[in-house]
């Protein structure tokens, strides 16, 4: 019971009353923002209107998960080059893996880590979030040629892997056309 607000009881104690708002609200309507007016001093960011906001860090989610394959076999993880190195509090280089592989899906931008040199002392502090928490890095000519020479032995071993497969079916399917032409001539 609240005795102090009951007018029965006299004179209200205000030290026991609640703060209540006496004023009407006068923002009950809808506000709408004009930027375009050409003596309006608030101009607003295209960019920021056109990019959705997103949480910092959601690459961390993904840590300790990893990809199998049909057979329930767990694949093995990619090799990072040893000039990308994580930054920050907790990071692994397979939550940087995770990172990278995420701004390669979500960004158009070229990956060149966190660029500023404050970054380096306060992690959370000069972000840029359209980059990886890692250090800066640069690709060389020697990576590049790396990179290119793994490309090419792939690619070989998928066309063995292609052809092996061809062959193997071409094979299968001449012993079952011989089997239904052995099979109409004892008929």
């Amino acid at each position: 019971r609240n005795d102090s607000l009951n007018p029965n009881k006299g004179k209200p104690d205000l030290n026991m009353m609640l703060p209540i708002w006496q004023m009407a609200s006068i923002f009950k309507q809808l506000v709408t923002k004009v930027t375009n007016h050409p003596w309006n001093k608030v101009h607003s960011d295209l960019q920021r209107l056109t990019e959705q906001p997103h949480q910092l860090f959601w690459e961390k989610w993904l840590q300790g998960l990893s990809a199998s394959d049909v057979s329930k076999q767990i694949l093995k993880s990619m090799e990072l080059p040893k000039g990308l190195q994580a930054m920050g509090p907790g990071s692994t280089e397979a939550s940087l893996l995770s990172a990278v592989a995420s701004t390669l899906h979500t960004s158009s931008a070229s990956i060149t880590g966190q660029l500023s040199a404050a970054v380096k002392k306060n992690p959370g502090g000069w972000l840029n979030t359209s980059q990886p928490l890692c250090k800066d890095f640069g690709v060389t000519d020697e990576d590049i040629r790396k990179q290119e020479k793994q490309v090419h032995q792939v690619r070989k071993k998928l066309e063995e892997a292609l052809m092996a497969d061809i062959l193997s079916r071409a094979s299968d399917s001449a012993k079952d056309l011989g089997l239904e032409l052995d099979n109409r001539e004892e008929s």
